[in-house]
């Protein structure tokens, strides 16, 4: 009699939650691709593309700020690497757009982007810092790293300057990290409904590379050093180095060659 409850409560909590629902993703033979293309400069690599698919099908509860209950859409993060175009410099990955399934998942957006190759070239115990991403979002939803920058009619090609910067920090403890600077924010962010296609080539400028040196306590007029390509120094209240000087050096130097 025990045994037959149990059994009966399961099943109703199956029933109940939707619990035996197939989650998971399972695009048709037949949907239709987003294509993104990441062109890699020598000195860094590109990631695995963080894909999120959501379903309006398949809910699950959560709370508002004011402890209000609605029903959100699922959502599933799938990892996809990028393939190497034969000898290129060219890494491609296709991206269904119907994930299929019985949640009828549909794609949501993607993070990507490159990272230096090793950054341990930069100095004993160096590791990566930031920069180099992008974050495209095919509908009306905010990605894992919020809402977008920029909205796209069309296929998205994004052309960015990069240029490394080496930041030492004391206070909470002593670190040591390589970054890719850029215009912007360090995840560029893009909103493209229609997008079919993604491309996404950073441009590497290794040879401008901007170091600093963080106070090693809190008080105030400490600031950080920075120090550009050039020589030139400057310790302002700050938290990155200015891209618009660096932007400003390389384009001097190009100009007297």
């Amino acid at each position: 009699m025990i045994k037959s409850i149990s059994i009966l409560l399961l099943t109703l909590f199956i029933s109940l939650t939707g619990c035996a629902k197939d989650y998971s993703l399972s695009p048709p033979p037949n949907s239709k691709l987003i294509t993104v293309t990441i062109k890699v400069p020598k000195g860094l690599v590109a990631e695995n593309l963080q894909v999120i698919y959501r379903s309006t099908l398949c809910t699950f509860s959560d709370r508002s700020a004011f402890g209000e209950v609605y029903q959100r859409d699922e959502y599933q993060r799938t990892d996809i690497e990028p393939v190497r175009q034969g000898e290129t410099d060219l890494y491609v990955a296709k991206l269904p757009i119907e994930g299929g399934g019985a949640c009828q998942w549909r794609l949501s957006n993607v993070t990507f982007g490159v990272i230096y190759d090793d950054p341990a070239r930069f100095g004993e115990n160096v590791t990566y810092g930031a920069g180099g991403g992008v974050v495209v979002i095919f509908d009306h939803n905010n990605s894992p790293r919020g809402g977008a920058d920029v909205i796209v009619e069309g296929d998205v090609k994004v052309k960015k300057d990069y240029y490394p910067w080496v930041s030492e920090s004391f206070i909470g403890g002593y670190r040591k990290r390589v970054s890719l600077l850029s215009e912007g924010h360090y995840y560029l962010s893009y909103q493209a409904i229609q997008a079919r296609e993604v491309y996404f080539e950073p441009v590497f400028h290794d040879g401008f590379l901007v170091s600093s040196v963080g106070p090693k306590e809190k008080k105030k007029g400490n600031y950080a050093v920075f120090t550009y390509s050039d020589g030139s120094v400057e310790s302002v209240p700050r938290a990155k180095p200015s891209i618009q000087k660096i932007q400003a050096i390389r384009l001097s130097l190009e100009s007297e060659k």
